[in-house]
């Protein structure tokens, strides 16, 4: 069965002290759901403080403070779910979006097996 990731982004001022318990609440019964159903095999929230590293035609490789692109907002959280479909992932991220603070991208992962060893 395919995988999709799922991202959730946030505005750069966005204050997680501000989050309602309702939304909490709505998050963990959405969790739930998706486990129970077997579609979710992973989901976490992520900090968003960014180190990037960006290897040098020299072979160095030099370590910044920050996400790589400037944006207005930052990856909050993401999710690996695993459906029979794109339009059953949708489904659940309908439900996502109504529940999550900010916005919801869907990705397919694309998985490609290691060769065999000789």
């Amino acid at each position: 069965m395919p995988q999709y990731l799922i991202s959730t982004y946030l505005p750069d001022d966005f204050d997680p002290s501000l989050v309602t318990e309702a939304t909490i609440e709505a998050i963990h019964a959405l969790n739930r759901e998706m486990i129970a159903a077997g579609v979710r095999k992973f989901a976490c929230g992520l900090s968003p403080k960014a180190v990037t590293m960006r290897s040098q035609p020299n072979g160095e490789v030099i370590v910044t403070d920050g996400p790589y692109l400037e944006s207005k907002e930052y990856v909050g959280g993401l999710s690996i779910l695993e459906t029979e479909n794109l339009d059953e992932v949708l489904a659940w991220m309908r439900k996502g979006a109504k529940a999550l603070p900010g916005v919801v991208e869907v990705r397919e992962i694309f998985f490609n097996p290691a060769p065999a060893e000789d």
